[in-house]
């Protein structure tokens, strides 16, 4: 365990899963997911190499920023299922959501528990005033866990040179 990184990381709770920091043992499947053309469909799948890149940058945003990336993984069992985060991107103020279910646990509420875990610690921790989640036009799983969040449509945005929807949610 990294024990630097569980001083930044909250651990978060749900019935069924625990948001925690990511491990270095955590990244074999975290690379296979983004090598995975299926599972990264909409954000372009990633090699060995990049993937390292993007697993310490999750990991190290909570160093710079109080918020980053959670491993996802299910309380029973202690299998990692996916990740999901709450962060900043680059000269923004408002606090970003994404989520990642890995292949095999697609269809089980993971996104939607995991994600609604997150909003949460946003509103009532952290007490962010809005919290944004971009989504591709045709990843309709994950427009569900945004809307289902009470994610309303915002608008057309660019993320990486590709047009992309933007949800987002005021503070209750």
């Amino acid at each position: 365990m990294n024990d630097a990184l569980t001083i930044f990381v909250p651990r978060l709770h749900t019935d069924r899963l625990t948001l925690r920091e990511y491990r270095v043992e955590d990244f074999a499947l975290f690379a296979e997911h983004l090598s995975n053309a299926e599972s990264s469909a909409y954000l372009g799948a990633a090699d060995r190499q990049t993937a390292w890149r993007i697993f310490n940058s999750q990991a190290g945003a909570w160093l710079l920023n109080r918020a980053g990336w959670w491993t996802v993984e299910d309380r029973h069992s202690g299998q990692v299922v996916g990740s999901v985060g709450a962060f900043f991107r680059c000269d923004s103020t408002v606090m970003e959501m994404g989520w990642n279910t890995y292949r095999p646990f697609w269809g089980k509420g993971i996104a939607n528990e995991a994600a609604a875990a997150v909003l949460k610690y946003a509103f009532e921790v952290r007490r962010e005033p809005k919290v944004r989640a971009l989504v591709d036009s045709g990843n309709e799983s994950s427009r569900r866990v945004a809307e289902r969040l009470g994610m309303r449509y915002e608008m057309k945005t660019e993320l990486n040179g590709k047009e992309i929807n933007s949800y987002m949610r005021e503070h209750p």
